[in-house]
């Protein structure tokens, strides 16, 4: 368990290094923003809210999940709640697994919904915890701990393929995340982890029963650098460090089956500005996530870092869409987008 432990400490410590993002981009320096001279809006009536699973929130804006399971986790988390509480923004926390395992871990997690009563809090367990399914008693533990409004599941070979210990089987994680669909009544969201979901994956994701998915594209977290940047690890692939399909690739790509079925995209990769959250939406995702540029900001100043930057990311969200003549994110469209060549 030491082990877990130290390696969730080593993965926030990496993550928030710049050593540890793509160098390939994540395809939204590839659009511009069309100006429009005549907007024809009030500024101080545009609004930024938007919804997910039904619920309405401040900005479409979901602090992805990050960390959890070692005892340095609590505090960091729980001023994500406080935020979250305060600016009606979506959650999730990091991966369960290390919860399940030692139940003195819980109160790393558990902590959120003491912060947070009434926020959006999802849980999170990875797609190879769910090979052969997970038993009733261990869903109940994930999402009692936190109360959670939705179940997050990550998907993330990569990471696992450059981590000594990681896992090497995933036969048998469709199965499973068919039969968590089945086991729950709370919404089950599934990411990767920064290296994509293709239409081809989606579709089978969807062909189960699964009605959001989180892109996490290539452009921002390398977890197969974070992998290969621990001390830890005498067995480093760099040649990996580059594997992923880009963020917008997979927008677009998950965009296509929105003609087929029902279900809401969520853009994460990259997502580092307001900038890069209007135009995932204009592209065809329903709502954006972001992961490092939070936790960078706690680190560096805490609830204050995570205020300033999250505020200024809301303001610069009204202000392009006043400058595209929308009243609101539910108008963004790929009108507004020029790609340049």
């Amino acid at each position: 368990m030491t082990d877990i432990r130290d390696r969730k400490k080593d993965h926030v410590e990496l993550t928030v290094t710049e050593g540890t993002q793509y160098d390939q981009p994540s395809g939204f320096e590839r659009y511009r923003f069309i100006h429009n001279a005549l907007p024809e809006v009030n500024s101080d009536e545009v609004t930024t809210e938007a919804t997910l699973l039904g619920r309405s929130f401040s900005m479409p804006l979901f602090i992805s999940s990050m960390t959890g399971g070692y005892s340095e986790a609590g505090p960091v988390n729980a001023i994500i709640a406080e935020f979250c509480e305060a600016e009606n923004l979506p959650f999730g926390v990091g991966s369960q697994r290390a919860m399940l395992e030692d139940e003195s871990l819980t109160d790393t997690f558990s902590i959120v919904r003491k912060k947070a009563p009434n926020a959006f809090i999802c849980s999170n367990i990875g797609g190879a915890q769910l090979i052969g399914g997970l038993e009733n008693k261990s869903i109940t533990r994930l999402t009692d701990s936190i109360e959670s409004n939705a179940i997050i599941v990550h998907l993330n070979p990569l990471q696992e393929l450059m981590q000594p210990e990681g896992d090497r089987d995933f036969r048998g994680i469709l199965d499973g995340i068919e039969q968590l669909v089945k086991d729950t009544e709370l919404p089950v969201i599934i990411k990767e982890t920064g290296a994509g979901i293709s239409e081809h994956t989606a579709r089978r994701l969807l062909n189960v029963g699964v009605n959001v998915i989180d892109v996490a594209g290539a452009g921002g977290t390398s977890w197969a650098k974070v992998e290969n940047f621990r001390s830890s690890n005498q067995t480093a692939n760099h040649g990996f460090d580059e594997w992923g399909i880009p963020t917008v690739e997979c927008i677009q790509q998950l965009s296509k089956l929105e003609w087929e079925r029902s279900f809401e995209i969520i853009a994460s990769g990259g997502i580092r500005s307001a900038f890069d959250m209007a135009k995932s939406l204009c592209l065809g995702a329903h709502f954006a996530a972001t992961a490092q540029p939070v936790i960078k900001a706690i680190k560096n100043d805490e609830y204050t870092g995570l205020e300033k930057l999250l505020s200024q990311w809301k303001q610069d969200l009204k202000t392009i869409l006043t400058l595209l003549g929308c009243k609101n994110v539910q108008e963004l469209s790929a009108s507004h987008l020029q790609e340049m060549k």
